[in-house]
């Protein structure tokens, strides 16, 4: 997973990290995710490690408790193959079976039109982009936003979560 992220930090917008994590730093994330109760998720494709994805909290202030962010990576070259979709559907059926009632996508990279088009074709809507706030490569990058509800979503009241 470690060689995933760092591929997609030094090559890509999808993280705005400038410097990779070392592997001790991905396992201390991983089991901060996991703790919570929340899914992190790997996928195989031909008997090699093709993506993994998780959802973590979208924000730590109480009132965002049944809000949740997801993020979702996929190998370099094993693009286009269903990875990055099967990973996202199943994050999806299991943050809302948990309770929770958003789902948030901060997507680096107003081009980015691969998780941009992943996620609008999992039910994500675009909600906001937020202009140049990242700067990396030499250039300004936006953050596209997109959200998508969960079970009833903001339909009725939420119970709290266990």
């Amino acid at each position: 997973m470690q060689d995933i992220y760092a591929h997609h930090v030094r090559h890509g917008l999808a993280s705005f990290e400038e410097e990779p994590p070392s592997v001790d730093e991905m396992r201390r994330r991983y089991d901060d995710v996991c703790s919570r109760g929340l899914p992190w998720l790997a996928a195989e494709f031909g008997g090699v490690l093709a993506g993994y994805g998780y959802c973590a909290p979208y924000r730590a202030r109480s009132a965002y408790r049944f809000s949740l962010e997801d993020s979702v990576y996929v190998r370099h070259g094993s693009e286009g193959r269903g990875v990055g979709s099967a990973i996202l559907k199943v994050l999806i059926e299991r943050a809302a079976a948990l309770g929770y009632r958003q789902l948030i996508a901060v997507i680096g990279d107003s081009g980015h039109a691969p998780s941009i088009n992943l996620h609008a074709s999992c039910g994500f809507l675009r909600v906001g982009v937020l202009r140049s706030v990242g700067f990396k490569f030499g250039r300004w990058v936006d953050t596209v936003v997109m959200q998508r509800p969960l079970g009833p979503g903001d339909g009725k009241p939420p119970q709290e979560l266990t």
